[in-house]
């Protein structure tokens, strides 16, 4: 152990981009702009462990509303794993949350050891991958600014808390990332993301299973090869991500250190495992 240990401090918003690096190299996968939309939700909910010459490690413990907090991004470089660091960190990150319910999406080989800090699985999520025939769809559109408000809205019913700190940022399309919304009206919406490999799906929500799969072709359209990560409450999409060839490739623990929101009745995937 060095004679001086890691000092920590917050993340820098130039530095993400570095970390995001780090969790491409872990196998991540994480999508190729999503820096800026993930310091947008909280940009005092990341941290590093700095040995004086960067960060060794890193996570993020973003705020999204005032009853609930999302942990994600827990990476500590391989050279300096095993001195008690990622730990120290998680314990000053965790702090950020004050007494707000903490969610995470869990690998399984670390589930043991968020359950030692009170963290308690609720259920699973599947990333599937593959892909998907397509279909372009009238009643399928673009995103408008003026619909982001809706769009908050029924993200907020759908997940029982609010993100609209980074859903503003994530549902504005980028060169990279793109939303599509169902009409007439709204009656779900999708958001796709050039990531390192392939494209990822998240989140799609709707009201119906007809119109989530009206969604996910439509996005296919453009996508190529898609990651959709698909929690085990929707049984019909996992049914028919298994029906349509798609392969599942890992699976995360949804756990919560407090008590769970509840979620509304409306088919709904993750956006991002970093953040919810």
């Amino acid at each position: 152990m060095p004679e001086t240990p890691p000092s920590l401090r917050p993340m820098r918003a130039d530095e993400l981009p570095a970390i995001l690096d780090w969790a491409a190299a872990e196998g991540w996968n994480p999508g190729d702009d999503d820096a800026p939309a993930f310091f947008a939700a909280d940009p005092d909910g990341f941290f590093v462990a700095d040995a004086g010459g960067g960060p060794v490690a890193a996570i993020s413990v973003v705020n999204h509303d005032p009853a609930m907090a999302f942990l994600g991004l827990y990476i500590v470089d391989p050279n300096w794993r095993g001195q008690g660091i990622g730990r120290r960190l998680w314990d000053h990150a965790l702090a950020h949350a004050g007494g707000r319910t903490v969610g995470l999406d869990g690998v399984p080989a670390q589930q043991p050891n968020y359950a030692k800090s009170g963290f308690v699985r609720t259920g699973e999520t599947t990333r599937f991958e593959g892909t998907l025939d397509p279909a372009m769809d009238p009643a399928i559109r673009p995103v408008l600014p003026g619909d982001l408000p809706a769009l908050m809205a029924m993200d907020r019913a759908a997940q029982g808390y609010g993100r609209d700190a980074f859903l503003s940022a994530w549902l504005t399309d980028t060169a990279t990332r793109r939303t599509l919304v169902l009409g007439p009206g709204i009656r779900g919406f999708v958001t796709r993301r050039t990531c390192r490999i392939g494209t990822k799906i998240g989140p799609l929500l709707a009201t119906s299973r007809d119109d989530a799969l009206r969604l996910l072709r439509a996005a296919a359209a453009t996508a190529g090869p898609m990651v959709i990560d698909v929690p085990d409450s929707e049984t019909d999409l996992t049914a028919f991500c298994h029906d349509a060839g798609m392969t599942c490739s890992f699976t995360t623990a949804r756990m919560y250190r407090g008590t769970p929101p509840k979620a509304g009745n409306a088919i709904a995937t993750v956006a991002t495992l970093e953040l919810g």
